[in-house]
């Protein structure tokens, strides 16, 4: 096992780039003479096959040359925390269970190079070792961080904590698929993961198809891990009573034959049979945990070994290569040498990884087919009449019940109750999922209506379930979205780059700012809405602010007919005035813009260019005053802003599914130009950007948010924030002059 420098003409053509090789370890001819997995197999036959354990190591080592030498191409990446999971990511290929995902971004190199055994990588071009060096960190290769877009690679991974809902959305469409999903004890510090995952055991009890897989290193990025400390007992116990039933814990300290010291011990320092022990150890807990999760009982894997296991350094120093780690430099060039396999070897890894689960990745896991989904009818639109008063947010929650009852797979996610948000009517038709039965709160075992009381945990599996291709509706109140936003963000920029087809992720924020006065500043945060704006120019996010109840069903409706992009839907729960007919809806959406005012006379021309539905009170009043004193007033509803950019402004041509639908400037000047430009919005000024860069007024203000203050009442909050009629008008017509 010593390394030694062997001819390249000797190795298999994939193996260019390897820059140096082994000798044959013992027992190869009697435990590696042929695949473990045999031509035409999906997996091993067992884990107490011959050659099984042999074969497992043999991988793992694989897996551990190729994540430090494709980092130290760049000198850059990150080693040490797939190191010490090598054992168990090879033990689930070799059993056949290729559907994996991670949490862990930093464990990217070691996923890529597993597609790389595997063969999927071939997809993007990528055939030998010496191609995945150089595309490793790329632009249009390997990025640093784990995207859905590699071929057989399920999900992005980047912010820790976030894998989960990816296994679990994988769970819940695809009974019968295990979906393993590995979590660095680094991650354990974000109180998410097994918070979600116990709602989740609860709500959904017979989805046990997936599977978390601890690695429990010792060491986080840059210190040690929180739960370092922990005994073996403690961690056991910290997952039973987050529901899982069998926690399979292999230790390898418990087989270190070299007195190492402390509780995290590195298992290639063991002597080969010792190695070879652990290993077989590994796949025979994770034999038992996959069969145990696909079996209706709800299952962990945890694997402790020290983080860094078998690379250039041992704990957190393990983590990332800084420049200095070239693949000259002593640590890089020492830890390749001690891992280094022989021609043969990598050539029956290649055999094993290229066979289990049917083939490569990037033709069999789950997310490299579109999945099919249930038609949907007509959705039941209802157009209210002008001048009415209706709630926009119970308009829109009757065709999310529609929706729900022709798609038994639709899911909606909600934290702090449908009913405050006056969109009561999606429970009675849907039913809050929930262990007890009881008509009174509309909950039922069944139910489609998930409400963990955690954003993260809602926003999670809504977009879990919608990058793996369902349909599902995240509902919060705007004030509270901030705490599940992040892995939008994260979902809809992998969306953004799928080589597939995927319902859009939906969101729809209710209770804004305005709403919440008595509630305080604890429920008024609209600045969220200045996320969504400057995420507009990525390509595929889409802010929508209907102004009424007839246009957040146009916005929920176009909505459903899009692929492949992020959609928040602002809207309030408050009877409010109905400005639009469906038509002129349809066209506010669809366009980005739409007149709900224009006066019949009047002398000069006062524009006001609003986001939001409450806010339109204040302006319309400001409109009465303006008309009053001889002044032409066009109010206009920004419905959907991404809409009003020019195409020029937005990356609308990189992303997938790409939507190059922008309004043409004889139609914006049509509906914008005045004497006077004044924008207004209930939240904060980011979304009236694209008016404010292509207006040609010279003389424009905005009115927008503030702060939040306690207020007994919707317009004492605008008042508060200066969003008054009597200022409005003032303003209008000091510009004027």
């Amino acid at each position: 096992m010593i390394a030694a420098t062997q001819p390249a003409e000797i190795a298999p053509a994939f193996c260019q780039g390897i820059q140096y090789y082994g000798t044959s370890w013992p027992g190869f001819a009697e435990h590696a003479a042929r695949p473990a997995i045999a031509e035409g197999g999906k997996a091993i036959v067992g884990a107490n096959a011959p050659g099984a354990a042999y074969q497992t190591l043999l991988a793992a080592d694989a897996l551990r040359y190729l994540t430090l030498q494709v980092c130290g191409a760049k000198a850059s990446g990150h080693p040490g925390g797939f190191a010490s999971s090598a054992e168990a990511y090879a033990s689930l290929v070799m059993l056949g269970h290729t559907n994996i995902v991670t949490e862990v971004g930093h464990h990217a190199p070691g996923f890529y190079s597993a597609m790389f055994l595997d063969r999927s990588l071939e997809d993007m071009g990528i055939h030998t070792v010496q191609q995945m060096r150089d595309r490793f960190r790329e632009k249009h290769g390997l990025l640093g961080h784990l995207s859905g877009a590699i071929p057989g690679l399920l999900a992005p991974a980047g912010p820790l904590g976030q894998g989960q809902h990816f296994a679990m959305a994988g769970a819940l469409l695809h009974p019968g698929v295990l979906f393993p999903v590995t979590i660095g004890d680094g991650g354990m510090g974000e109180p998410y993961v097994l918070n979600a995952m116990m709602h989740f055991n609860t709500a959904y009890p017979k989805a046990t198809n997936y599977l978390p897989v601890l690695i429990w290193n010792g060491y986080s990025q840059e210190h040690h891990a929180m739960c370092s400390t922990w005994s073996n007992e403690q961690m056991t116990a910290y997952w039973k009573g987050h529901g899982f039933e069998s926690v399979f814990l292999v230790d390898a300290k418990q087989f270190d034959d070299q007195d190492q010291a402390g509780a995290y011990v590195d298992s290639t320092a063991f002597s080969f049979d010792r190695r070879l022990a652990f290993a077989g150890a590994v796949l025979q807990a994770a034999d038992h945990a996959a069969k145990q999760a696909l079996s209706g009982r709800r299952a962990v894997l945890i694997v402790k070994q020290l983080k860094g296991a078998g690379v250039h350094k041992l704990g957190a120093k393990a983590h990332n290569l800084y420049p200095a780690d070239t693949l000259d430099a002593e640590p890089i060039v020492e830890g390749l040498k001690r891992r280094a396999l022989s021609p043969e070897a990598w050539q029956r890894v290649r055999d094993n990884f290229s066979r289990a689960g049917g083939g490569p990745a990037a033709k069999t896991v789950v997310t490299e087919h579109v999945l099919d989904i249930a038609p949907l009818p007509a959705l039941p639109m209802r157009e209210f009449a002008q001048g009415d008063k209706q709630v926009p947010a119970t308009a829109f929650g009757a065709l999310v019940a529609a929706v729900g009852q022709a798609d038994a797979r639709f899911v909606v996610t909600n934290a702090d109750g449908n009913e405050a948000s006056a969109m009561a009517n999606i429970n009675q038709a849907l039913k809050i999922r929930h262990p007890v039965e009881d008509a009174l709160y509309n909950q039922a075992p069944g139910g489609q209506v998930y409400e963990p009381l955690n954003e993260d945990a809602c926003a999670g599996l809504a977009a879990g379930l919608a990058l793996f291709g369902a349909r599902s509706v995240w509902l919060s109140y705007e004030s509270f979205a901030i705490n599940g936003w992040p892995i939008v963000q994260t979902v809809t920029q992998a969306m953004a780059e799928l080589r597939r087809k995927t319902p859009s992720f939906v969101c729809m924020f209710t209770a804004g700012a305005l709403e919440q006065g008595r509630n305080g500043w604890t429920h008024q945060r609209p600045e969220i809405e200045n996320y969504f704006a400057a995420q507009m120019r990525n390509g595929n996010v889409y802010p929508l602010f209907p102004c009424d109840a007839n246009q957040i069903q146009a916005a929920y409706a176009w909505a459903l007919g899009t692929h492949n992009k992020g959609i928040a839907i602002i809207a309030s729960k408050s009877p409010l005035p109905v400005y639009t007919t469906l038509d002129q809806a349809r066209q506010g959406v669809e366009q980005g813009a739409v007149t709900l005012h224009e006066s019949a006379g009047g002398d000069k021309t006062v524009v006001f260019a609003v986001t939001g539905d409450m806010v339109l009170l204040p302006v319309f009043e400001a409109k009465d005053r303006l008309e009053a004193a001889g002044r032409r007033v066009r109010i206009v509803s920004v419905a959907n802003p991404r809409r009003l950019y020019r195409p020029t402004d937005v990356a609308w041509n990189t992303v997938s599914e790409p939507d190059g639908g922008f309004m043409a400037d004889a139609d914006f000047d049509a509906l914008f130009d005045g004497d006077v430009l004044i924008g207004v919005t209930g939240g904060p000024s980011g979304p009236l950007e694209p008016v404010m860069l292509r207006t040609r007024a010279a003389r424009r203000d905005v009115f927008a948010w503030q702060r939040g203050e306690t207020t007994a009442s919707a317009g004492e909050i605008m008042a508060f924030n200066g969003m008054t009629a009597e200022a409005m008008a003032a303003r209008a017509m000091a510009l004027l002059g």
